[in-house]
């Protein structure tokens, strides 16, 4: 909540001025709408406890970051330990006891710590049996599915959940399921010790990745939030495009973008920024479905932005077998293209609707900015050039995190106090802890996968339903990416997709990159679409407005930016890779920007003039055709785009032309 807090102090002008949100609505939204934040407040002496915890579960991973880490299980056992200890603690069973601990929250905590120590206390005789087994190996691993999947059902969800036990009822009773989803069945010991007692299952490389390299950038980003980088990342932004029409819907667009590098949350990037930037934007005229809407589409984005992405971006490296550095070049065209997209709407409902932006005496000067906060950029400089130069993003996050502790201090407006730091580590602790469980959970998805077989079965499945053609396979990726990703955190989004759907894009020839960035860039778009939709709720819950309403306005909003993913599957040289040309690039990305504006164009019925109903369908068809770069459809694009301007300019002329009276 500090960077919430942040964003509040402002001048009592500016607040009357902006009307900003409560904290107590800040906190009561982000306990409805993210899961990760609904978790019990603690009086007394387990506060205390709880506090301890989470600063020892921090300590221990910076310990390991500096050090050394331990064998794979060892850490990724320990890393669990202290996060189901700390999920039973702060996530209770029910709403009913939302405010109390309840005797068997604190029994199942210290199981779970038991239990997930026993691989640690028996690594090397588990080493020695080498796959045999005992009946006390079996009972405990059995209880340790059982702790994991409770944990899931409190932190992450339902759905994932539901999804989690599908798998191993798959995995159970494969051989008398019908069809090509049958396989010979595993029994019941072989299911508990492949998903308890190997590093393909709950202690995979899902896991594997939080205890190594997520875990620390989500402590890096609850330092910087202590220095105050969420006010900073607002008033640079309204500084550069407060003035121009819709000026706080272009600010919310910018601030998203700059706060995506450090957080990978849709609903806490919504509500951290949106309680600042909707109310300037209801301030203007802007309706209130659209002012949430327009934070919860740029706030999603935050999660494909550079250097620091959604924790799914991590698993990706570890799954396709590329370094970190790799997935970061990647997506830097298609994030800039995402909230290109989005800008471009929200300037054409600036446009159509005549809203002005802020006086310029009302916004903060950038280079005054820069001049006593400006430091604050430093972190992520090192974390930028560290991963360049070939260090691990272990290394990266670690050394950021030190010169984000170090910078503070250049400046009073920044520095951070004993309590700060002790604040951070806690509240890094905490912040991590929807991660850990949902990358446990995956972990019974990737090793379903590995034990049966399950993803090549779904890939030629899928192929099959397109009947081998790429675009019926991508669409219907997008929509079970959307369809799995409503109310699931990405990470888990993330494995299901990838196992399913990447694996028949292979197939089909699509580089290893695109395909897996493309279920990842769709199960961060299910946080808009409805009806779950849960940054549009957030957003809708700051506004004020119409839920149903502000997720389709947000959808509306992304619309021109659901051609990016296909514009990568098509042309891989947005993602950097492969061997083309410089000019070839920059031809495609042009033709990406004007097939967004069309399409943008479309949804919003305005380009330069309100559209008529011949211009809307111009326009789709001039967007929908640029996202494959032949120069066929490039000409038809460009042609169609090209007729409703040249259309729109004569019926203006027509309209400014002075008329003559007749004598």
């Amino acid at each position: 909540m500090d960077e919430k807090t942040e964003l509040k102090n402002t001048t009592d002008a500016e607040v009357d001025a902006y009307e900003t949100v409560s904290d107590k609505e800040i906190e009561e939204i982000l306990m409805k709408y993210d899961r990760e934040s609904a978790y019990r407040r603690i009086p007394g002496v387990f506060s205390v406890v709880v506090s301890v915890i989470a600063i020892a579960f921090s300590l221990f991973q910076l310990y390991t970051a500096a050090f050394g880490v331990l064998p794979a299980q060892m850490q990724r056992a320990v890393h669990l330990g202290f996060g189901v200890a700390l999920t039973y603690l702060l996530y209770p069973a029910t709403r009913k006891g939302a405010h109390k601990l309840a005797w068997y929250d604190v029994a199942l905590a210290i199981l779970g710590v038991l239990v997930m120590s026993y691989p640690v206390w028996n690594f090397h005789s588990l080493l020695i049996r080498a796959g045999a087994y005992t009946k006390l190996d079996i009972v405990i691993g059995a209880i340790g599915i059982l702790i994991v999947l409770e944990a899931t059902r409190r932190v992450v969800g339902i759905p994932i959940l539901i999804v989690v036990t599908v798998a191993l009822a798959y995995c159970y009773f494969g051989r008398y399921i019908p069809g090509f989803f049958q396989h010979r069945g595993a029994s019941l010991q072989r299911l508990v010790s492949h998903m308890f007692y190997t590093t393909e299952g709950i202690f995979g490389i899902p896991l594997g990745v939080s205890s190594v390299f997520i875990f620390l950038f989500i402590l890096f980003g609850a330092f910087l939030e202590k220095t105050g980088i969420g006010q900073f990342f607002i008033d640079i932004s309204n500084s550069i495009a407060g003035h121009a029409a819709g000026g706080p819907a272009k600010v919310a667009v910018i601030t998203s973008a700059f706060e995506g590098t450090v957080s990978g949350s849709s609903v806490a990037n919504t509500v951290g920024s949106g309680s600042f930037t909707i109310p300037m934007m209801k301030r203007l005229g802007y309706r209130p479905e659209f002012a949430g809407a327009v934070e919860a589409a740029a706030s999603t984005g935050g999660q494909i932005m550079p250097p620091i992405m959604g924790a799914a971006a991590f698993l990706m490296a570890e799954f396709i077998g590329v370094p970190y550095l790799q997935i970061v070049k990647s997506a830097i065209i298609p994030a800039l293209l995402y909230f290109t997209g989005v800008f471009i709407v929200v300037h054409l409902e600036a446009k159509k609707t005549g809203l002005k932006g802020l006086e310029r005496d009302e916004l903060p000067r950038f280079w005054s900015i820069m001049r006593e906060r400006g430091q604050l950029f430093l972190p992520l400089v090192i974390i930028v050039y560290l991963l360049v130069t070939g260090s691990t993003p272990m290394k990266a996050a670690l050394w950021g995190l030190v010169v984000a502790v170090l910078s503070s201090f250049l400046s009073p407006a920044t520095r951070m106090k004993r309590g700060d730091i002790i604040s951070a580590l806690e509240q890094g602790a905490r912040n991590s802890l929807g991660v850990v469980i949902a990358c446990a959970a995956a972990g019974i998805i990737v090793g379903t996968v590995t034990l049966t077989g399950l993803g090549l079965k779904l890939a030629n499945g899928l192929i099959e339903l397109a009947h081998g053609q790429l675009l019926p396979t991508l669409m219907f990726t997008m929509l079970t990416s959307l369809v799995l990703g409503m109310g699931a955190p990405t990470t888990a989004n993330y494995v299901i997709t990838s196992t399913i759907a990447a694996p028949a894009l292979l197939k089909l020839g699509v580089p290893a990159i695109a395909a897996h960035m493309f279920a990842f860039y769709f199960g961060i778009v299910a946080d808009l679409t409805p009806p779950v939709a849960l940054a549009a709720m957030a957003g809708a819950g700051i506004a004020k407005a119409n839920p149903l309403k502000t997720a389709v306005e947000s959808t509306k909003l992304a619309i021109a930016a659901f051609l990016v993913p296909y514009f990568f599957v098509y042309s891989p040289s947005l993602l950097l890779l492969g061997n083309a040309s410089w000019l070839y690039t920059i031809r495609v990305v042009a033709g990406a920007l004007l097939g967004m504006l069309g399409l943008g164009a479309c949804v919003e019925a305005w380009l330069i003039t309100n559209t008529k109903g011949i211009e809307r369908l111009l326009l789709l068809v001039g967007g929908l055709s640029l996202i494959h770069p032949s120069l066929t459809t490039d000409i038809v694009g460009i042609v169609c785009i090209g007729a409703v301007y040249f259309m729109q300019k004569v019926r203006m002329a027509r309209k400014s032309a002075p008329t003559i009276a007749s004598p």
